[in-house]
């Protein structure tokens, strides 16, 4: 039934959970979250995202057409928690059930999985290196697949250098997509005001990143 289609699966799951005081509620704000990319994103999914173990959920997409658009709002939803997510591109060689991403099996699992793997040994290596997503291919395309990780660790260092006023703007900017005059509407600011945090947040350049990745995403998933 799955033969020759590939999918897009994303796997997350939260750094140095086991720190965390509040764990229970942090729980249900994933579930809550979940449950809204579920209804938002119902034409991408091919099985909805859901909790699998405490601190890690999962989800797989039929495209690549919006995948950094979800991965951004949980980060947005759950935010000052902080995520690793691990994107597998390859086929799925279980049936796929749509209401659970659950007991499906295959490449684009198993490249997921390898994907959060390479995050959490380079989080404990010398050499910190920023990302909080990584993705690998089932058909091995190094070339891409370094480029595309090359531009997850620079978008990572952008957001890390971002202000408590510009990741606010920023982030209504991306949610909204409807001009820097409605986002100062909303938070009570002048357009200038944005214009600035927007500018001083390299705000453009990083919105083109992401819609880059995502059309490159795109073509891999079909």
């Amino acid at each position: 039934m799955n033969e020759g289609r590939i999918y897009l699966a994303i796997i997350g799951d939260i750094k140095k959970s086991r720190d965390l005081k509040n764990r229970n509620e942090i729980q249900k704000r994933i579930k809550e979250t979940l449950n809204d990319i579920n209804m938002k994103y119902t034409e991408d999914i091919a099985s909805k995202f859901l909790i699998t173990l405490g601190d890690e959920f999962q989800g797989l997409l039929r495209t690549g057409k919006n995948v950094l658009k979800i991965v951004t709002e949980i980060k947005m939803r759950l935010y000052p928690v902080k995520l690793r997510f691990g994107l597998g591109i390859g086929k799925i060689t279980t049936d796929i059930n749509y209401e659970m991403a659950l007991g499906a099996d295959g490449p684009g699992y198993y490249c997921a999985r390898e994907a959060i793997d390479i995050l959490k040994e380079k989080e404990h290596g010398k050499r910190v290196v920023p990302a909080d997503i990584c993705i690998k291919m089932e058909v091995c395309k190094e070339d891409r697949e370094l480029l595309i990780n090359t531009v997850f660790e620079l978008l990572k260092t952008v957001e890390d250098g971002w202000t408590v006023r510009q990741r606010e703007i920023i982030w209504d900017m991306l949610k909204n997509q409807d001009g820097q005059q409605r986002t100062a509407d909303r938070l009570g600011i002048t357009q200038s005001t944005v214009q600035k945090m927007l500018a001083a947040g390299t705000y453009y350049t990083y919105e083109r990143a992401l819609e880059n990745v995502e059309k490159v995403l795109e073509e891999e998933v079909r």
